[in-house]
């Protein structure tokens, strides 16, 4: 498996279809009611934080210099957010060997998409480091919420339909356009002709 294909697992174009398939399930599969709701509100709340820090360096150049840190690495946040959420719900009614061993997988694909967005130079280690301890955290904080949650088991037909989707999206490969989008949002609400770079940064670390 490639490093760009590792770094798919964080992309929003396969992230954000995934958790919608999530709330859609959650419903149905959970014995708390709650449960979607609580689910809605860790992964928006790992989006709005992702792109804060991003508008907040596009438009107005708030990062640290001497870190190499323009905002959280959205690829590391959201799958740190979303993967180990994914695997506890399909494992729900697995033996309690194997549905550790399947979370203990949905926090490992998040910290390969990490890793390889150090590789293909993407982020810095403070952005993917701290991206990482943001959606570990709080996809955590979810799970330790749903630790006496009961959850139905898949059959293999819904568990096929539940993954068509991400599937597809995988073999496609098509990349999300959020930071192009951040960018020029930011730049208008800073009222400036064009986003900060990184290299704007580092140049006041000179």
């Amino acid at each position: 498996m490639s490093w760009k294909t590792l770094t798919y697992f964080g992309d929003s174009m396969l992230l954000i279809p995934t958790a919608i398939i999530i709330a859609l399930v959650l419903p149905w599969k959970s014995s708390n009611r709650h449960t979607v709701w609580y689910w809605i509100f860790a992964f928006c709340l790992a989006g709005f934080v992702v792109s804060v820090s991003k508008v907040l360096f596009l438009g107005f150049g708030i990062g640290s210099a001497r870190f190499n840190f323009t905002g959280f690495s959205g690829h590391s946040a959201m799958s740190a957010t979303l993967w180990p959420v994914m695997l506890w719900l399909v494992s729900g009614r697995a033996t309690q060997p194997w549905r550790r061993c399947a979370i203990a997988i949905g926090y490992l694909i998040p910290l390969m998409v990490g890793l390889s967005r150090l590789v293909i130079h993407a982020h810095s280690k403070s952005e993917v480091v701290l991206g990482l301890l943001l959606g570990f955290s709080i996809s955590t904080t979810f799970l330790l919420s749903q630790r006496h949650t009961q959850l139905k088991g898949f059959s293999l037909g819904q568990m096929s339909a539940a993954l068509l989707l991400p599937l597809l999206l995988l073999g496609h490969g098509r990349i999300a356009t959020t930071q192009q989008f951040l960018a020029h949002l930011s730049a208008d609400l800073a009222g400036i002709d064009r986003p900060w770079t990184r290299a704007d940064l580092l140049k006041l670390r000179q």
